[in-house]
């Protein structure tokens, strides 16, 4: 926090000169009651003598009040974050075949599915999303948008397909955050506000480019990649009469791969998350939907301050009111 204005931060001396100057009219009072012989007047005039303690409170919210207010005077400025202007999110997803695989309930799709949903929820409504899948190509499945019904509506149509074109499809997200940001001129650290939410299963096993080639493109773009590896080191299919199930047949592994996941995040410039369990995922979702597509910008907050003395005061008027102590 910084003032605009810090010489008026002297205002502050003001609260201890008027605390010192209640505890000498108490003390006065105090040696002031003594005076009296009759007891009952006595009792009338000075109470119990002493303040109990909750007969403070309405003290301590004045001053308060009176040091906020004159905070307040110093205007100050605090760092704020605020979705970027013309912020974009591109959520990716793996729909290969070996996201049929329960070892994260109900699916590593079906939990993929409710974490995206999540984050289509918590993300400001001022932020577009869109949504790309990738098999054995990718596939752009909704625009960025602002219409969050329409978003869900793609998310609830995922279905697990065949293989993991991993680079292709981080290359058309890209593109098509690109497209939506238009014109938005980059920040400090070269950054344009899109953003890509990978999710993934497994290794790349189809596709043109490679995942390093893809990440290239979007950090040459500006465009941050979070990556997310879903699944388990013990997670598997199996291969029955109708092709692959998450039960039955004969089994064979399904690990995912986080090794290409966590070296996209490091050349864009993001972050990268491995989630085991379905609440894992939703965590993960959750925290990305209130931290990606912000900027940090300065603000001045003295209307904060104002409105803290306000309430305090108010308080104050209160607990006096309650306690039946005297304010200043």
């Amino acid at each position: 926090m910084s003032f605009a204005s810090p010489w008026f931060l002297l205002a502050l001396l003001v609260v201890p000169a008027v605390l010192g100057l209640l505890l000498v009219l108490e003390r006065r009072r105090a040696r002031y009651t003594v005076a009296f012989t009759n007891l009952e007047v006595l009792a009338s005039v000075a109470g119990t003598g002493r303040r109990p303690a909750r007969r403070w409170v309405p003290l301590a919210l004045f001053l308060l009040a009176l040091a906020s207010a004159s905070a307040a005077l110093a205007r100050p400025r605090a760092v704020i974050s605020q979705p970027a202007s013309r912020a974009t999110v591109v959520l990716l997803v793996d729909v290969s075949g070996s996201m049929r695989a329960a070892d994260v309930r109900p699916t590593r799709l079906g939990a993929a599915q409710h974490a995206m949903a999540e984050f289509v929820d918590r993300i400001p409504g001022s932020v577009k999303v869109g949504l790309v899948t990738f098999s054995t190509g990718p596939n752009i499945l909704v625009i960025p948008t602002t219409d969050r019904s329409a978003l869900h509506e793609g998310i609830d149509l995922l279905v697990p397909e065949a293989g993991t074109a991993l680079g292709d499809g981080l290359n058309v997200a890209v593109r098509v955050a690109r497209a939506a940001v238009g014109g938005a001129s980059r920040d400090k650290s070269g950054k344009i506000p899109g953003a890509i939410v990978l999710l993934s299963d497994g290794a790349q096993t189809r596709g043109i480019l490679t995942p390093l080639q893809a990440a290239a493109r979007a950090k040459a773009a500006g465009i941050r990649v979070y990556t997310i590896a879903l699944g388990t080191d013990h997670g598997t299919l199996g291969f029955g009469p109708f092709g692959l199930t998450p039960f039955g047949g004969r089994r064979f592994p399904v690990k995912p791969d986080p090794v290409p996941l966590a070296a996209i995040a490091r050349v864009t410039g993001g972050q990268t998350y491995r989630a085991n369990t379905a609440a894992k995922a939703d965590a993960i979702y959750k925290h990305l939907g209130s931290s990606i597509a912000h900027r940090s910008a300065r603000r001045e907050i003295s209307s904060w301050f104002t409105g803290a003395a306000a309430l305090l005061l108010l308080g104050s008027l209160g607990a006096a009111r309650v306690s039946g102590a005297r304010l200043p």
